[in-house]
């Protein structure tokens, strides 16, 4: 399994390196101090794995997280308190308060293993500008707040303007990516497009009923009804051989 540890610190992610050699499983490919380094070299490695620091000189962790198209598996080097870093809404695999236990390291890989051995990850190796499967995790940050969030677990997404809103759980957090932008990342067998501003995920679609002028009403497992277009109606029929 390939990692990269991201902190400013340059003595922390010695330190780190050093309690990683017995997990022999957790190859270190490279470091980065920064941000932007760090998001230059996940793009050129292609980790499976990140060890992330939160507070770096210019743009955080939570920044470079963000401008990520997909991230890999994450595990926070950090020096907030526990509290702190629980009001940030991140489910992220875990983080470790510095300076780092080994106990606590041990855990965080066990439960690596754990979930590596549970979900299917798409190959890394095609990151940049491939189709974005539901396995997939997608960082979303919307003002202070920020959530890992599987494709699978979101219902729809919305245009409003040059942004989106993305529907899960019972969040809405807008992200500057506009509704066509998404619409060539997304698997088509998992999304669709509804209209001209929604794409919703077939899977969470709850109720399927006949609408006016020809088209179909959706109702989605959070409760939103979704038209679906004449035009898109015919596709959407096709596909779920209606």
């Amino acid at each position: 399994m390939k990692a990269i540890i991201i902190d400013d610190e340059r003595l922390a992610r010695t330190e780190l390196k050093k309690l990683l050699q017995d997990f022999p499983e957790v190859e270190i490919v490279d470091e980065a101090a920064n941000a932007e380094e760090g998001i230059a070299k996940i793009e050129s490695q292609q980790p499976d794995l990140i060890f992330l620091d939160i507070q770096m000189p210019g743009k955080t962790g939570f920044d470079m997280l963000s401008q990520l198209e997909r991230s890999p598996q994450v595990i926070f080097t950090t020096a907030y308190d526990e509290f702190a870093l629980k009001a940030f809404e991140v489910n992220a695999l875990d983080y470790l308060l510095k300076p780092v236990e080994p106990k606590r390291l041990a855990d965080a890989i066990h439960k690596l293993h754990f979930v590596e051995s549970k979900e299917p990850r798409s190959d890394a190796g095609s990151m940049n500008n491939s189709i974005l499967t539901e396995n997939d995790q997608v960082f979303v940050k919307d003002g202070e707040r920020c959530w890992f969030v599987k494709l699978s677990d979101i219902r729809l997404f919305e245009s409003v303007g040059n942004y989106a809103k993305v529907f899960f759980s019972n969040n809405k957090p807008l992200i500057l990516k506009s509704l066509n932008a998404l619409e060539e990342r997304l698997d088509e067998k998992t999304f669709f497009r509804a209209n001209r501003k929604h794409i919703v995920n077939l899977r969470m679609i709850d109720k399927i009923e006949p609408y006016f002028n020809g088209g179909l009403l959706l109702e989605m497992k959070g409760g939103e009804k979704i038209e679906v277009s004449r035009r898109q109606t015919v596709k959407f029929k096709e596909m779920m051989s209606l």
